[in-house]
């Protein structure tokens, strides 16, 4: 083996950029002073990313030609990304102590305990088992585990994702802001790389057997997810800190509430009344034209608690927080046009408070009907009656207006 040097050619210096990048996102996401707890989670999944890649790069390199004592290297442990993408996205949903956690780690303990004990084998032993029991049994087992644990966890983070979105339209203003869309394609990929391991599965078992270099995409492509998935995860760990749980989880004990009625507590509440109530408030002193506005901050001005709050939202207009701002948003926008603003639509929208365009397209075409250019043209033509006023709510807002009201205190 003396012969046998390192080669760094152009796939082992891909991976190694790809790996050293991986790192370096990983660790300020773990490592500022706030971060949350999720964002461990986060720092976690890079990190393995980095060590699934590191026996491809070494091996594209001619390390473990070279020296084979680094088989059996325990840094590759593809079952641990699963879990920790998916406590990530429940930390998020639900907050940190939403469950246990060790639990979702003993297929990637396991794989670890078995390489540590069989890199730790003496030389001619470990090469002996590495191509013999090991590459004949004990890989391809770990690999369907790995693939089987993989597709439960994505799809378990993919409903996580959907309960942090319900979460923020009840909390946010700027939800979309919030929004997990990047972590949905980090998904789409990695489910599109499950299958693409399958074929290759499908490809060795047909031809009697293929070498990694022919996995050379795959493995690129993991490196190219880690670093999107860290530049993401890293902008996304600098918005602010939503408050632990669901809206009124936190303060809703102490009633300094100027929305409760004053005297004998009533049997029922005219929740109509109050909605309509802080609807002026809002409106008068365009706390809607705040483009970081939450149910939080909202609840701290009026005097009363979220889930108070969000109760008298919900129940008083069939509406969630974020449809209730989006729409003052976009009837200041309306109003602009009517009034002859003829400066560029975006810029309006942002100025009204609006956080993106998507955002604004939306609230805008779920309130008129119709999009805010058509709008514009509606308005310039004399012969055309303006939208109704009235809001336009459609089936899912009622879904999200009214989901888990009785969970919530008065």
């Amino acid at each position: 083996m003396d012969d046998v040097g390192l080669r760094i050619g152009w796939r082992s210096a891909l991976l190694g950029a790809a790996i050293l990048q991986c790192l370096l996102l990983a660790a300020p996401i773990a490592g500022k002073g706030r971060a949350r707890p999720a964002d461990r989670y986060l720092a976690g999944a890079l990190i393995t990313i980095a060590g699934c890649l590191l026996p491809y790069a070494l091996g594209f390199a001619g390390a473990f030609d070279a020296w084979r004592g680094l088989t059996f290297l325990p840094v590759a442990l593809p079952a641990a990304l699963g879990p920790f993408l998916y406590l990530y996205a429940r930390t998020l949903a639900s907050g940190p102590r939403s469950g246990p956690v060790r639990v979702h780690f003993l297929l990637p303990g396991l794989q670890w305990t078995y390489l540590a004990t069989a890199f730790l084998l003496p030389l001619d032993l470990k090469w002996a088992w590495y191509t013999g029991g090991h590459r004949i049994w004990i890989a391809p087992i770990f690999d369907l585990l790995a693939v089987i644990s993989l597709t439960a966890y994505a799809t378990a983070t993919a409903a996580c994702i959907g309960a942090f979105r319900r979460r923020l339209v009840e909390e946010r203003s700027d939800d979309d802001r919030f929004a997990l869309t990047w972590l949905k394609l980090v998904l789409a990929a990695l489910s599109a790389g499950v299958a693409l391991q399958a074929g290759f599965w499908l490809w060795s078992l047909a031809s009697g057997g293929i070498n990694y270099f022919q996995e050379t995409g795959l493995y690129l492509g993991l490196g190219l997810l880690g670093v999107y998935l860290g530049v993401e995860g890293r902008r996304f760990s600098a918005l602010p800190l939503l408050s632990p749980g669901s809206p009124g989880t936190r303060g809703d004990e102490t009633p300094p509430d100027a929305l409760a009625s004053t005297g004998s507590a009533r049997s029922a509440v005219d929740w109509a009344c109050e909605a309509a109530a802080v609807e002026a408030r809002v409106r008068a002193a365009d706390w809607w034209r705040e483009p970081d506005l939450s149910l939080s901050g909202l609840a701290h001005r009026i005097g009363t608690n979220t889930g108070r709050l969000s109760r008298v939202i919900n129940l008083g207009l069939g509406l969630n927080f974020s449809t209730f701002i989006n729409r003052m948003r976009a009837e200041g926008v309306a109003a602009a046009i009517r009034d002859g603003d003829g400066g560029d639509l975006l810029a309006l929208a942002l100025d009204m408070g609006f956080a993106s365009k998507a955002s604004f397209n939306r609230a805008f075409r779920a309130h008129f009907g119709v999009s805010p250019s058509q709008y514009r043209a509606n308005v310039s033509n004399p012969a055309f009656p303006s939208p109704a006023p009235e809001v336009r709510r459609g089936p899912s807002d009622a879904v999200e207006g009214s989901a888990d009201l009785s969970a919530r205190p008065r």
